[in-house]
Parts: structure tokens; sequence; C-alpha cells
């Protein structure tokens, strides 16, 4: 859905970090029961429709996972010109194919798919060049008022929160464009 605002209204797309559970440990943690308790009352139909209506999979994570080495990952990513791209296949394999983005082993992965030096990626990740770098953005992120993921945040003014359906962007972009007298 992202690929196809760009497409269609040419705007730039900036991934961004921010923590839903900021006291995850690095191991995971297991799901809360609340969260399981909205899934078995169907929560993520929703979502699992909105997938097949993109041609992807999804699949409901087990865990919640620690997912600073993953933000990390997507600054050396970014500085490499890749951050779109390696953001979409850490998506693909936590969303469709189940695995944890707070391993080396996924990332590194990933990194490779998207043309980018693991060894390089892991060896500067864990030396935290990008760890104050990432909270800073986390701490931008709170005192914007977000609360959850994904958050959409155009012109440092709207934001849409949740997976929403493309006709919610299309709205948001044309109040926009009619605010500027465009």
């Amino acid at each position: 859905m992202v690929d196809q605002l760009k497409a269609e209204y040419n705007v730039d797309v900036e991934w961004r970090p921010y923590y839903l559970r900021p006291d995850t440990p690095p191991e995971g943690m297991d799901l809360p029961d609340y969260i399981l308790r909205a899934r078995a009352n169907g929560s993520e139909e929703r979502l699992k429709s909105m997938a097949a209506m993109h041609g992807m999979e999804f699949e409901s994570t087990k865990r919640i996972y620690n997912t600073r080495l993953a933000h990390e990952a997507t600054e050396y990513a970014r500085e490499h010109g890749r951050a779109n791209e390696f953001h979409h296949v850490v998506f693909r394999k936590v969303y469709a194919e189940g695995e944890d983005v707070s391993k080396w082993e996924t990332l590194r992965a990933a990194a490779e798919e998207t043309g980018l030096d693991a060894e390089d990626m892991q060896r500067v990740v864990e030396s935290e060049k990008y760890t104050a770098q990432v909270a800073e953005q986390v701490h931008w992120a709170q005192q914007i008022g977000v609360t959850g993921v994904p958050t959409y945040v155009i012109n440092d003014r709207y934001a849409i929160v949740g997976a929403q359906p493309y006709q919610a962007f299309k709205n948001a972009l044309a109040q926009i464009w009619k605010e500027k007298g465009n």
C-alpha cells in the first residue's frame, strides 16, 4: 500500500522507529492475555483480509519481540540507501513467515536479501552506532503523541494510526492538497 501511495501521489515515505512495549526484554515475552483474548474475538481478521487484498500473507506473531536491533539495523540500511527494501523484507519475515526480528539470523538474512553486507551490518549495529539516534527518534514519536504502530505522520501534522485501508490515506492527502489550494 505504501508503494502504491508513493507511485500514485509522488510522496516520500520514511520509516521511523517506535517501541510499543519499551519494557520488552531482549529475548522477547509472551503475549499478554488481553491480546490473546482480542485475537480470539477476531481482531486480526481485518489485518488478514487487508494483507490478502494486497497479495500478502499474514501470520500472527506468537510473542512480543524486542525490536531494538531491528530498528538500529534499519538505520544501517538507511545509511546505505536500502531502508525501504530492508523494512519490507523484515516485515515479511515477521508477519508472513513468523520469524523473530530480535534474532541476528533474521536480520542478517534480510540484509543479504536486500544487498547489504550482513557481517558489516551486525558489527556496526553491535558497536551501538545507531543506539542514540534510534532513541532520539522514539522520543520524538512520543513527543508528537504516537501511541501505536503503524502511525503514519503526514507533513508533520496529520497522523493516521493503525493498519488502515488505502482510502484513508487518499482522503488525508486530498485534505492536505485542499488546504494548500492545489
